[in-house]
């Protein structure tokens, strides 16, 4: 009695400890899977907040002479101004006193240049150029910079002038002529200035350099004068790759082609259609070029800005409107500015109400007014995270909060009319080689890619797997499935690194060198199953009986084998006699298909492999545990073993086989190594077996690497990860469901 009652009570405690550690298990689990979700969450929630502007600070300065213009360091720390005497003076942003001058050399050298003359305009050529016009209607340019320097300990940041093309004034108009509009572009061979003269002439300077622009550069000089249409020019702006100039004449924009030395020809005509709106004629107010100048904004009176690029067209490339940007119900945009890296830009209307917009995602960032009217001076700070204003010798500098302004849910999932396509499309383009690179970041083609990879492994997988477990589970004698089902267990532990590496290496060469002997093994494998079942059937019993029933399954690996080797000869003869010789060619050119070595196929059958186990294994386990009294009772009841497997342990099965289905689309949804490694990870929109994908899974482990912490791409990939997550779980839940139903539908059985 003692013992019996020692014994319960040990039992007892173990039951407990078993009871809490699996409920703490299962707690666990749940508690990760919800830090792993907020934690997601918490990556991307910062690409949907909205953009803030904020003062943060605003003092006077003293100048008895016109400033022509302002600018701004990166670091926000220091403030400079150009006057019509050529100073250059430098304010810190923390005091309202002038602390810091230009070098002394540098000063030197450019007061000596402006001996005897006075500067009548400042025109902001790029973001570290400015172009300074004389009193003779000469030019010269500047690059102020700013360097850091640490000699005393502290950080002390010492401004610097240099010179691109010299330090002598440079005549632009062979005429000496005065400028009305003048605009400039260069690269580190060619300087173009593009101007409209007082005389009303169109004129193109360019200065060709011997080497390149360096340290006292030398240079040609080439004058031309365009042929002008029209007697009025209110705008003129050069491309930063030298390629186009925009002359705005009145209500049209002139394109003119710079690409040819010899000769400027007349492009092409942009006319917006302007908006009327009763008596109140709209006309154009502003213009200007985004990041890398393919696109054209122009602003209307009606308080419109249109986004203009060229698109490839049945009649070649052409300007198109593409989109539009409601800046004011009732004000004319009076200015646009550009961002120098990023496709944002700002307007200002009549009464100085500001606007923030982002072409790409069509996102409107930010509106309000900063000042009572509009500034003298605009100025975005190089990392685009502050703006500096100027107005009767008052300085205002504003922090901007605006990290991710090409991230919205149309950017995501909607088609976008990206720069230099024909059409809007879906496109996942995260990095390119330059800077003035245009982030697609589409999840369309990536989740696509997933489902498509998914796909095309489960129609490979779900048949061999689930014949192979019914016959496992059902047919097979008892010592044969000891030896097969932890042989194909096994597999389930083969890396899928290795899959991929046998994938992408030698299957993929081997399917596009040997494409008509695939197609035969999808038609001749099934065929040669069923003959040899047939002709089995049909023997003579003497003789079957003579064959161990063990044996009976390793018949068909001759004919498979056989079968095989039959449609590998006959694959170049095929070839030959019914696709010219060349398979590939053949559907390439005359089917119009486009062919990837790593493909849909390969990737189908590859990560098939890996999924069958899975499948295999959950399968057989649900047949083979289906009681046996429902089999005996139906075949005692005259059923044959086809009818009691169909109408009996399939349906009792059938929530474990829908499981392991549903285990099996999950592990194909997750795989990374295998699509990764074979294919060609192309983010594209195609249901074609011969064209490749990149899957969710893939794309985060490709780009991850070598993306910025804390960036949009990198914020992207994040929810990227939250995108597949929330797709598994979904469809988890969904199994989990219909599993459940299942189950209570043929519980009685």
């Amino acid at each position: 009695m003692t013992i019996a009652l020692k014994s319960a009570g040990i039992r007892q405690v173990k039951n407990s400890l078993a009871k809490w550690l699996i409920t703490l298990g299962g707690i666990s689990v749940l508690f990760t899977l919800v830090l792993i979700f907020m934690y997601l969450l918490y990556v991307i929630k910062p690409i949907f907040e909205s953009a803030e502007i904020a003062p943060v600070t605003s003092f006077s300065i003293e100048n008895d002479q016109q400033v022509l213009a302002t600018g701004l360091d990166e670091l926000q720390e220091l403030v400079y101004t150009i006057n019509n005497n050529g100073d250059v003076n430098y304010y810190p942003l923390k005091t309202t006193q002038k602390s810091l001058a230009v070098d002394a050399t540098v000063e030197r050298k450019f007061q000596e240049s402006l001996i005897n003359n006075t500067l009548t305009k400042v025109i902001n050529a790029s973001a570290e150029h400015k172009l300074l016009l004389d009193e003779n209607n000469n030019v010269l340019l500047i690059s102020p910079k700013f360097q850091s320097s640490y000699d005393t300990g502290f950080r002390e940041i010492i401004p610097r002038i240099s010179f691109p093309l010299g330090e002598d004034f440079i005549p632009v108009d062979e005429h000496g002529e005065g400028f009305l509009h003048l605009s400039f572009a260069m690269d580190d061979e060619r300087a173009v200035f593009v101007g409209f003269t007082q005389d009303h002439r169109l004129i193109k300077t360019t200065l060709i350099a011997e080497d390149d622009f360096s340290y006292d550069p030398e240079y040609e000089i080439e004058y031309q004068e365009i042929e002008l249409p029209t007697n009025q020019v209110d705008e003129i702006l050069v491309t930063p790759g030298l390629a186009m100039a925009f002359v705005q004449s009145g209500d049209q924009v002139l394109v003119f082609d710079l690409s040819d030395e010899m000769d400027v020809e007349l492009k092409a005509t942009i006319i917006p259609q302007l908006a009327q709106s009763g008596e109140k004629p709209m006309h154009i107010t502003a213009m200007a070029l985004l990041s890398g100048g393919s696109s054209l904004l122009l602003g209307d009176s009606n308080g419109v800005v249109s986004q203009w690029f060229e698109v490839a067209t049945d009649n070649g490339r052409q300007f198109k409107q593409i989109r539009t940007f409601k800046v004011s119900e009732s004000e004319a945009v009076r200015q646009i500015h550009t961002e120098q890296f990023r496709k944002s830009f700002y307007t200002i209307t009549d009464s100085g109400e500001m606007g923030t917009f982002y072409t790409t995602s069509e996102a409107d960032l930010w509106r309000g007014n900063l000042t009572e009217n509009i500034p003298s001076s605009f100025v975005i700070s190089p990392r685009a995270d502050g703006l500096l204003m100027f107005n009767e010798n008052q300085f205002q500098l504003f922090s901007v909060e605006n990290e991710h302004p090409e991230v919205t849910w149309q950017a995501l999932w909607q088609e976008v009319w990206y720069e230099g396509y024909p059409e809007a499309e879906y496109i996942w383009q995260s990095t390119s080689g330059s800077d003035d690179f245009e982030g697609k970041f589409s999840l369309v083609p990536i989740s696509f890619g997933t489902m498509k990879a998914a796909l095309y492994a489960m129609l490979f997988a779900v048949p061999i797997a689930l014949t192979a477990a019914i016959y496992t589970a059902y047919f097979m004698t008892p010592g044969l499935r000891k030896k097969v089902k932890p042989t194909i267990e096994l597999m389930e532990a083969l890396p899928t690194v290795i899959l991929g590496f046998l994938a992408g290496l030698w299957l993929a060469p081997l399917i596009e060198t040997h494409l008509p002997a695939i197609a035969l093994l999808f038609i001749l494998l099934p065929i040669s199953v069923f003959a040899t079942a047939f002709a089995w059937h049909n023997l003579p019993k003497t003789l079957k009986s003579q064959i161990p029933e063990t044996w009976a399954p390793i018949i068909l690996v001759p004919v498979l084998i056989l079968v095989a080797y039959i449609s590998f000869s006959l694959s170049p003869v095929m070839e030959t006699y019914f696709f010219g010789g060349d398979i590939r060619q053949f559907i390439t050119n005359d089917l119009g298909i486009n062919f990837d070595q790593r493909n849909a196929l390969v990737v189908g059958i590859a990560m098939g492999f890996a999924v069958i186990p899975t499948i295999f294994s959950m399968a057989e386990d649900a047949i083979f545990s289906v009681p046996k009294h429902l089999t005996s009772g139906s075949l005692a009841l005259g059923a044959t073993q086809w009818q009691t497997l169909i109408k009996v342990v399939l349906l009792t099965a059938s929530p474990g086989i829908f499981s392991a289905v549903m285990m099996g689309l999950g592990r194909a949804v997750g795989e990374t190594m295998i699509v990764l490694m074979a294919t060609g990870n192309t983010p594209i929109l195609d249901w074609s077996i011969f064209q490749g994908m990149r899957t969710l899974a893939a794309n985060i482990a490709v780009e991850m690497p070598e993306s910025e912490v804390g960036s949009s791409h990198y914020r992207i990939l994040f929810l990227a990860a939250f995108v597949l997550f929330v797709f598994t779980f979904v469809f988890n839940t969904l199994a989990e469901f219909v599993r459940q139903r299942l189950r209570e539908k043929y519980s009685s059985l």
